[in-house]
């Protein structure tokens, strides 16, 4: 949901507006608004669906405050977790003033792909087609795949970019801004993010679970912040990490803990270079069979229609 009030006036000629990421899974988009951002804003992984949420990155400079919305991957759902998802992604769609369609350039057009195309054609928003991870094709095979997306129609602009490395990503964000209307400060010039530090940690905390286990186990995690107790010298966080299987339990745990000790050791030094003092992270496992398809634990989990 858009900031209810704007805040000073910008000077004569400021852009300002929202920005949809959106594509299918694992195309690069958390990577892609971190990119734009400057600073890490939204957990990346190999794993598809790694973003669940709507998040927000801030992006001001003189000239504009662009807003960039990262968005869960346009999928065909499965359970009632993968509705959800695909709602918060049709919302990002509805909400931005311009959105950015990221394309993976090593699969070419999907049927997810297609998919979004159709949504973006019945919303009449204006787009801009993102050709990511080119660092990993030929040269030669990226021109009928752009011929490809022009013969749609869809686009006002076609940028070739490799969000892991930041090649041509200044030229997307220039696209992009020069798109936005004329408008105000929504969000104070010092900020980065819409994240509450509760939400920041519970996905710092999946990201580490995603980038160390197997490939079982990462779409059926899901991370419930406990409890978070501000000490003298230290921040106290007790986390509860949730999986539908005893077995993926087991492989969360590890021989003798070995793999729930390597998850709460990179997590802890990632919530600590978020909140900018020392952490004590206490990590539980809980075993929740069929939790995807639980609407009381998803409302818990702020996984619901309004809550993105």
């Amino acid at each position: 949901m858009k900031q209810a009030a704007p805040l000073d006036t910008p000077p004569p000629g400021f852009r300002s507006g929202f920005v949809g990421v959106v594509g299918k899974p694992n195309v690069g988009k958390s990577t892609l608004v971190n990119a734009f951002v400057g600073q890490k804003i939204s957990i990346v992984s190999p794993r598809p669906q790694t973003t669940r949420q709507r998040i927000l990155g801030i992006l001001t400079r003189p000239d504009a405050q662009a807003i960039f919305i990262d968005s869960p991957g346009w999928h065909e759902p499965t359970h009632p977790l993968g509705r959800y998802l695909v709602g918060v992604a049709k919302g990002v769609v509805e909400e931005a003033d311009v959105a950015v369609m990221v394309l993976d350039a090593t699969s070419g057009i999907r049927k997810e792909d297609e998919w979004l195309m159709d949504e973006l054609r019945r919303t009449k928003r204006r787009a801009v087609l993102a050709l990511n991870k080119v660092d990993q094709v030929h040269k030669r095979l990226l021109l009928p795949l752009l011929e490809r997306c022009a013969a749609t129609g869809l686009f006002e602009a076609y940028v070739p970019v490799s969000a892991l490395t930041g090649d041509q990503v200044p030229v997307l964000l220039e696209e992009l801004i020069r798109r936005l209307p004329e408008g105000p400060y929504w969000y104070d010039p010092g900020t980065l993010t819409d994240q509450s530090h509760p939400q920041a940690i519970r996905e710092l905390i999946r990201e580490q679970v995603l980038l160390a286990t197997r490939q079982e186990v990462p779409h059926a995690v899901a991370v419930m912040i406990e409890e978070i107790v501000e000490e003298e010298k230290r921040l106290v966080i007790h986390a509860t990490i949730i999986v539908e299987r005893e077995g993926q339990k087991g492989i969360l745990i590890g021989k003798g803990g070995s793999m729930l000790k390597r998850v709460g050791t990179a997590a802890r030094q990632e919530v600590e270079r978020l909140v900018g003092r020392h952490v004590f992270l206490d990590l539980r496992v809980k075993v929740v069979s069929d939790w995807r398809s639980d609407p009381t634990l998803l409302r818990d989990l702020g996984y619901e229609q309004g809550k993105a």
